[in-house]
């Protein structure tokens, strides 16, 4: 082999294997290859009102797992006996139940959360989610449009909620704040003066 054609050979070489670490996830042994992975809260529309954040609130829920933890702030937020299965989610709507966060005013941003659980099937999994890394730029992922949130609200740095859902494979993350508006979402209802969806920002199946 000429010394062009063992150069082109070198380099398909190490782009493969530049595109095998690329997809080594930071979850142990996990890859992409057998991982999706969205980042539906990431995409910021230009309609949508700039607010930020410099502390926040979490919590987590684990579903259909066994014996789940999660560490994250110093603190585990979730510590489930080691070999007890946790019940599926109790109805369609069971996210509306996630009222506040456990863990609450927390700088942004502590060490990535660790997790470790076993699906339903026995597996075991371990899962290094980086909560900052996901909202890096400290942008408070929300629905309230330009024009429509209160305006003392535009300079001040908000508090919202990060929720970490873990049920069996799948581990989501979801932002929810409470964001004044100008006007009543529900005319009928004078405190509705505000918006508090419930956004999935990142999820991952392993």
């Amino acid at each position: 082999m000429g010394s062009h054609e063992a150069g082109k050979e070198g380099a398909r070489i190490l782009g493969a294997a530049l595109a095998v670490a690329a997809l080594t996830t930071a979850g142990g042994c996990q890859s992409a290859v057998s991982a999706t992975t969205t980042h539906e809260g990431r995409s910021m529309k230009d309609d949508i009102e700039v607010l930020h954040f410099k502390t926040h609130n979490f919590s987590a829920w684990s579903y259909n797992t066994i014996g789940c933890k999660v560490l994250y702030a110093n603190q585990y937020q979730v510590n489930d006996p080691q070999d007890r299965p946790e019940p599926p989610p109790s109805g369609p709507k069971y996210r509306e139940a996630w009222s506040g966060a456990v863990e609450v005013g927390v700088d942004n941003f502590p060490q990535p959360a660790q997790v470790t659980w076993k699906s339903l099937d026995g597996s075991q999994h371990e899962a290094s989610i980086d909560i900052g890394g996901i909202f890096k730029d400290q942008l408070v992922i929300h629905r309230v449009k330009k024009g429509e949130v209160k305006e003392n609200l535009l300079d001040q740095d908000l508090m919202p909620d990060i929720f970490m859902e873990i049920n069996d494979r799948t581990i989501r993350v979801f932002m929810q704040a409470h964001v004044g508006t100008k006007r009543l979402q529900d005319p009928t209802r004078p405190l509705s003066d505000f918006r508090d969806d419930l956004v999935e920002v990142w999820s991952k199946t392993y």
